[in-house]
């Protein structure tokens, strides 16, 4: 009897699969869903994009329908203030950049100066001159004014992408009006993971509306700063202002570069100094300091792991996937950890808090919670006694 006993529970610790063997299974599995992802990245990324929009926008749909407006009436506004916005924005900054391009030419004997000064400070530093002149053999100052060009032409002619957005924009707004419904459906389910898809949509609500209020401060200042300091295309630099700060980490250095190249082209060092100046104390005084505390844990990882989701979605979705990082990792934490009881430990490290409210009421919230979840009222009201 003692020789069965002590064999059982070696037979049921080896009953299930080696974990080395489900770790290897899911990363050839991530491998391939990200080589997928990847193939189609014009779908995928404008798809998404769509979506967060319709998300941020389906309050207004709710608060239209309650004050008696028809569902469809309520949906069209939506709509239009989306294409309003979309296409304000993207022609914006497609005829602003394509100033750009038109107005690059006259700086191109200041930059060819501003090089030469270069390699003689280099001369100076006592670099070897045979690799000052393999540098200056490889410099062409037109192949950088024809890449501005080439970058605005293809900017005017992304209709193609423009189009595919603003059609699954249509179909996904037609859609949110019966998205309650269904959302109340699937939390007599799966009450967690419909807990945690109401985590997501005020979660993306809150980033996209946060990041727009800061974001538009930040190019008002911007582009009054450019003004006085007198760089031109200062209304330009506001909107790639407005635009970056959308992208976490680097979006501020980003919205920097352009400025402070040109104000070195038209002024000189000092106008340079100054503009870089004022961009790191408005920017960081507003994005790294104020704007957090509206943030609060909207998307809720840590610096680290947001660094690192905008390098991955930018390699797996293009220049949208910079945009879409934050949104992409709250989209890819809410079905593999906030919806599953058994990943929650997973929050312990990618969570910037979590001990926050997400993480203590994700599985008591249920549908409960946020707009898109709550579900109507029914039945009659209790009676008093």
């Amino acid at each position: 009897m003692s020789d069965h006993t002590a064999v059982a529970p070696v037979q049921s610790a080896k009953s299930g699969p080696p974990r080395a063997l489900l770790i290897v299974l899911g990363l050839a599995a991530t491998v391939v869903a990200v080589a997928g992802m990847k193939a189609v990245s014009d779908i995928i990324a404008p798809t998404f994009f769509a979506l967060t929009l319709v998300i941020t926008t389906h309050p207004l749909q709710r608060w239209l329908v309650r004050k008696r407006v028809p569902k469809v009436l309520a949906a069209g506004i939506c709509l239009i203030i989306l294409y309003v916005v979309v296409l304000g924005l993207m022609a914006a900054l497609t005829l602003s950049i394509a100033q750009l391009a038109i107005s690059m030419p006259r700086y191109q004997d200041k930059f060819i100066s501003l090089f030469t000064d270069l390699l003689s400070w280099a001369t100076s530093l006592g670099v070897d001159q045979a690799q000052i002149d393999q540098v200056a053999s490889k410099f062409d100052v037109t192949s950088l004014f024809s890449a501005a060009r080439s970058f605005a032409d293809s900017l005017l002619g992304a209709t193609s992408a423009m189009v595919f957005l603003i059609t699954v924009m249509f179909f996904l707004v037609a859609d949110a009006m019966d998205i309650p419904r269904r959302l109340d459906l699937t939390s007599k389910f799966q009450p967690q993971f419909a807990a945690a898809l109401d985590a997501f949509a005020d979660g993306v609500r809150r980033y996209w509306l946060v990041s727009a209020v800061f974001g538009l401060i930040v190019a008002i200042f911007d582009v009054v700063a450019l003004y006085i300091i007198g760089v031109p295309l200062a209304l330009l630099w506001g909107l790639v202002s407005f635009i970056t700060n959308f992208i976490p980490n680097i979006g501020f250095v980003l919205g920097l570069v352009p400025p402070a190249l040109l104000a070195l082209l038209e002024g000189g060092v000092g106008k340079m100094v100054a503009v870089i100046v004022v961009y790191c104390v408005l920017n960081v005084t507003i994005q790294v300091i104020i704007q957090p505390k509206f943030t609060g844990d909207a998307v809720g990882v840590t610096t680290a792991i947001s660094f690192l989701s905008l390098a991955f979605w930018a390699f797996v979705l293009g220049p949208l996937g910079a945009l879409l990082a934050l949104p992409m990792t709250l989209l890819v934490k809410t079905m593999l950890v906030d919806g599953d009881p058994r990943a929650q430990w997973v929050n312990a490290f990618i969570s910037s808090n979590p001990e926050g409210p997400k993480a203590k009421s994700a599985g008591s919230k249920g549908s409960k919670g946020a707009d898109s979840l709550e579900p109507e009222p029914k039945g009659p009201a209790p009676q008093e006694s």
